[in-house]
């Protein structure tokens, strides 16, 4: 009789669990649900004969067994990946259409997309800049850069962190009026900020950002016009962290009475799975956006 040996999608459900410490967060991680991971895990303690997780008051805990195999998966992942790397990286070519807001388009992508250029001539890109979410089941985007989880079960979605935002000035602003240093002192200040208060705007306010359309002296809802403004010295305004870092002459005003962050997620349709150019640039969105977040913690 022949035995059929586990195949590596079972070890990187393994992995996935033993990392996050649950199924959900498991199944996060991978852009899978839940179910899925489960029963993955199943199979995989099935084809080895051995328990590798018992559930805890905090969640699944690894047996004795999973721990010891754990070195060994990981150089399974390790060889994958770069099986992966070899395979892809001459052939994959083609159109994929990304959408992002404005912000992160304009000032966090380019780089990103300049390294996948150097990686992978043949493949071409699409950049769409919108505050809208664009509806990716329809097909008006191949992978988007969204600042909320998106909750249809036929999308792939990893989030990547907490983008970090704060209260910003330019030094000749600050030079010229001075730097407040209660949040009462903002009223005597130019600030500037959205103009019609949408949905999103509400749920930053709920999560800590206590600014009100009637205090600002400049109104736009274009995103980028706020940071040209902020750059040009108008006034005080809201800007992500890591892009104020990379900007000399910016400076945080009320850095602990002010602040809020907005979570981050790569996502696209799960019927893309299988396209080798849309994997390498979500892969590279995930790495490069990773890679921006870190720098503003």
């Amino acid at each position: 009789m022949t035995i059929q040996e586990p195949g590596w999608d079972l070890y990187r459900a393994f992995l996935a669990v033993l990392e996050e410490g649950s199924l959900s967060g498991g199944a996060r991680s991978l852009g899978l649900t839940q179910p899925t991971v489960g029963r993955q895990i199943e199979a995989l303690e099935q084809a080895l004969g051995v328990k590798l997780f018992t559930r805890s008051q905090t969640g699944l805990a690894a047996t004795d067994i999973a721990l010891t195999l754990r070195p060994f998966a990981e150089n399974l992942r390790a060889t994958a990946n770069a099986l992966r790397r070899v395979s892809t990286a001459a052939g994959a070519s083609g159109t994929v259409r990304i959408t992002a807001s404005d912000v992160v388009g304009a000032e966090v992508l380019p780089p990103i997309l300049t390294a996948l250029r150097e990686a992978h001539p043949a493949i071409k890109i699409e950049l769409v800049l919108s505050n809208r979410a664009q509806d990716l089941l329809n097909r008006d985007a191949d992978i988007a850069v969204r600042m909320v989880q998106p909750s249809q079960a036929a999308l792939i979605a990893r989030r990547i962190g907490a983008i970090p935002l704060g209260l910003y000035a330019h030094r000749r602003y600050l030079d010229r009026c001075g730097v407040p240093t209660t949040y009462g002192e903002l009223k005597n200040h130019a600030l500037i900020g959205f103009d019609q208060e949408t949905n999103y705007i509400r749920v930053m306010q709920k999560r800590g950002l206590a600014l009100q359309r009637e205090m600002f002296s400049l109104h736009t809802d274009n995103q980028l016009a706020q940071l040209a403004a902020i750059r040009a010295g108008y006034g005080i305004g809201m800007c992500q962290t890591p892009l104020a870092r990379h900007n000399p002459e910016l400076f945080p005003v009320l850095e602990e009475a002010v602040k809020s962050e907005l979570e981050t997620w790569i996502v696209m349709h799960e019927d893309l799975r299988s396209s080798e150019r849309c994997r390498i640039v979500f892969d590279a969105l995930v790495s490069g956006v990773s890679s921006y977040i870190a720098g503003g913690n």
